[in-house]
Protein backbone atom coordinates (compact mmCIF):
# COMPACT_ATOMS: atom_id res chain seq x y z
CA UNK A 1 0.00 0.00 0.00
CA UNK A 2 1.37 3.65 -0.90
CA UNK A 3 1.63 6.29 1.15
CA UNK A 4 -1.28 8.01 -0.58
CA UNK A 5 -3.29 5.33 0.03
CA UNK A 6 -2.33 5.28 3.93
CA UNK A 7 -3.23 9.08 3.91
CA UNK A 8 -7.13 7.93 2.64
CA UNK A 9 -7.40 5.46 4.83
CA UNK A 10 -6.27 7.40 7.84
CA UNK A 11 -8.30 10.20 7.28
CA UNK A 12 -11.36 8.36 6.80
CA UNK A 13 -10.89 5.90 9.78
CA UNK A 14 -10.56 8.84 11.95
CA UNK A 15 -13.57 10.91 10.10
CA UNK A 16 -15.66 7.38 10.51
CA UNK A 17 -14.58 7.82 14.60
CA UNK A 18 -15.56 11.44 14.43
CA UNK A 19 -18.97 10.95 13.22
CA UNK A 20 -19.54 7.97 15.26
CA UNK A 21 -19.04 9.83 18.38
CA UNK A 22 -21.49 12.42 17.61
CA UNK A 23 -23.81 10.08 15.79
CA UNK A 24 -23.65 7.69 19.01
CA UNK A 25 -24.44 10.92 21.08
CA UNK A 26 -26.90 11.94 19.41
CA UNK A 27 -29.07 8.64 18.45
CA UNK A 28 -28.41 7.64 21.87
CA UNK A 29 -28.55 10.54 24.15
CA UNK A 30 -29.49 14.15 22.46
CA UNK A 31 -32.82 12.63 21.11
CA UNK A 32 -33.95 12.50 24.42
CA UNK A 33 -32.13 15.07 26.57
CA UNK A 34 -35.98 16.83 27.28
CA UNK A 35 -36.54 13.62 29.25
CA UNK A 36 -33.76 13.82 31.68
CA UNK A 37 -34.15 16.11 35.26
CA UNK A 38 -31.54 18.08 35.88
CA UNK A 39 -29.40 15.97 38.23
CA UNK A 40 -29.53 13.17 35.21
CA UNK A 41 -28.49 16.07 32.65
CA UNK A 42 -25.86 17.29 34.94
CA UNK A 43 -24.40 13.29 35.68
CA UNK A 44 -24.68 12.33 31.65
CA UNK A 45 -23.25 15.73 30.45
CA UNK A 46 -20.38 15.76 32.78
CA UNK A 47 -19.30 12.00 31.92
CA UNK A 48 -19.69 12.28 28.04
CA UNK A 49 -17.79 15.41 28.70
CA UNK A 50 -15.20 13.91 30.65
CA UNK A 51 -14.77 10.92 28.51
CA UNK A 52 -14.17 12.49 25.38
CA UNK A 53 -12.66 15.86 25.46
CA UNK A 54 -8.93 14.60 25.37
CA UNK A 55 -9.45 12.36 22.41
CA UNK A 56 -11.45 14.44 20.78
CA UNK A 57 -8.77 16.87 20.89
CA UNK A 58 -6.17 14.56 19.42
CA UNK A 59 -8.77 12.94 16.68
CA UNK A 60 -10.69 15.77 15.40
CA UNK A 61 -7.73 18.06 13.77
CA UNK A 62 -5.29 15.01 13.23
CA UNK A 63 -8.74 13.97 11.17
CA UNK A 64 -8.77 17.53 9.32
CA UNK A 65 -4.65 17.11 8.72
CA UNK A 66 -5.22 13.62 7.12
CA UNK A 67 -8.41 15.09 5.11
CA UNK A 68 -6.66 17.76 3.87
CA UNK A 69 -3.49 16.29 2.93
CA UNK A 70 -5.43 13.31 0.54
CA UNK A 71 -7.19 16.29 -0.95
CA UNK A 72 -4.12 17.89 -1.65
CA UNK A 73 -2.24 14.32 -3.27
CA UNK A 74 -5.77 13.98 -5.74
CA UNK A 75 -4.49 13.58 -9.01
CA UNK A 76 -7.63 15.39 -10.71
CA UNK A 77 -8.72 18.50 -9.01
CA UNK A 78 -11.17 19.26 -12.11
CA UNK A 79 -13.75 16.99 -11.22
CA UNK A 80 -17.08 16.71 -9.27
CA UNK A 81 -15.54 14.31 -7.09
CA UNK A 82 -13.31 16.94 -6.04
CA UNK A 83 -15.33 19.33 -5.06
CA UNK A 84 -17.13 16.97 -3.10
CA UNK A 85 -13.84 16.08 -1.29
CA UNK A 86 -13.59 20.06 -0.50
CA UNK A 87 -17.40 20.19 0.86
CA UNK A 88 -16.40 17.42 2.80
CA UNK A 89 -13.21 19.38 4.40
CA UNK A 90 -15.72 22.32 4.77
CA UNK A 91 -17.80 20.62 6.72
CA UNK A 92 -15.90 18.98 9.20
CA UNK A 93 -13.76 22.26 9.78
CA UNK A 94 -17.46 23.73 10.55
CA UNK A 95 -18.18 20.59 12.73
CA UNK A 96 -14.88 21.62 14.25
CA UNK A 97 -16.25 25.37 14.68
CA UNK A 98 -19.49 24.16 16.11
CA UNK A 99 -17.57 22.37 18.70
CA UNK A 100 -15.05 25.08 19.54
CA UNK A 101 -16.84 28.12 19.62
CA UNK A 102 -21.09 26.63 20.70
CA UNK A 103 -20.36 23.38 22.68
CA UNK A 104 -17.20 23.43 24.64
CA UNK A 105 -18.04 27.00 26.11
CA UNK A 106 -21.49 25.26 27.47
CA UNK A 107 -19.83 21.95 28.48
CA UNK A 108 -17.60 24.06 30.36
CA UNK A 109 -19.96 25.57 32.00
CA UNK A 110 -22.06 21.99 32.58
CA UNK A 111 -18.45 20.71 33.88
CA UNK A 112 -19.13 23.01 36.96
CA UNK A 113 -22.56 22.40 37.69
CA UNK A 114 -23.92 20.15 40.89
CA UNK A 115 -27.72 19.78 41.53
CA UNK A 116 -27.53 22.45 43.93
CA UNK A 117 -25.77 25.11 41.77
CA UNK A 118 -26.92 24.30 38.91
CA UNK A 119 -28.97 27.34 37.14
CA UNK A 120 -32.79 28.27 37.20
CA UNK A 121 -32.64 28.54 33.59
CA UNK A 122 -30.68 25.40 32.74
CA UNK A 123 -33.61 23.88 30.50
CA UNK A 124 -32.92 26.96 27.67
CA UNK A 125 -29.15 26.47 28.17
CA UNK A 126 -29.97 23.11 27.12
CA UNK A 127 -31.46 24.00 24.20
CA UNK A 128 -29.07 25.75 22.15
CA UNK A 129 -26.68 22.10 23.64
CA UNK A 130 -29.41 20.06 21.92
CA UNK A 131 -29.40 22.39 18.52
CA UNK A 132 -26.06 22.34 18.02
CA UNK A 133 -25.29 18.43 18.67
CA UNK A 134 -27.94 17.80 16.04
CA UNK A 135 -26.12 20.08 13.41
CA UNK A 136 -22.78 19.28 13.96
CA UNK A 137 -24.11 15.07 13.95
CA UNK A 138 -25.70 15.62 10.52
CA UNK A 139 -22.39 18.02 9.44
CA UNK A 140 -20.68 15.13 10.78
CA UNK A 141 -22.59 12.52 8.66
CA UNK A 142 -22.67 14.53 5.59
CA UNK A 143 -18.59 14.89 5.89
CA UNK A 144 -17.98 11.47 6.07
CA UNK A 145 -20.48 10.96 2.67
CA UNK A 146 -18.81 13.01 0.45
CA UNK A 147 -15.72 11.86 1.56
CA UNK A 148 -16.45 8.40 1.16
CA UNK A 149 -17.63 9.43 -2.31
CA UNK A 150 -14.12 11.33 -2.98
CA UNK A 151 -11.93 8.54 -2.01
CA UNK A 152 -14.33 5.83 -4.27
CA UNK A 153 -13.95 7.69 -7.31
CA UNK A 154 -10.35 8.25 -7.39
CA UNK A 155 -7.60 6.31 -9.35
CA UNK A 156 -6.22 3.47 -8.17
CA UNK A 157 -2.73 5.04 -7.77
CA UNK A 158 -1.84 8.81 -7.20
CA UNK A 159 0.87 10.63 -9.07
CA UNK A 160 4.36 9.68 -7.93
CA UNK A 161 5.93 12.76 -8.94
CA UNK A 162 3.68 14.82 -5.74
CA UNK A 163 5.65 14.78 -3.15
CA UNK A 164 4.83 15.38 0.50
Amino acid sequence: MNKYKLIDLGALFLLMLITGVFWGTWFTLTRSLENFSADEFIHIGQTIIANVAIPMRIIMPLGVLLMTLSLRFATNKQTTSFVIGIISLVLIIGVLLITLLVLVPIDKAIREWTVSSIPPDWESIRKPWDLFHSLRTFAALASFACFSIFLLTQPAHRNPKQEF
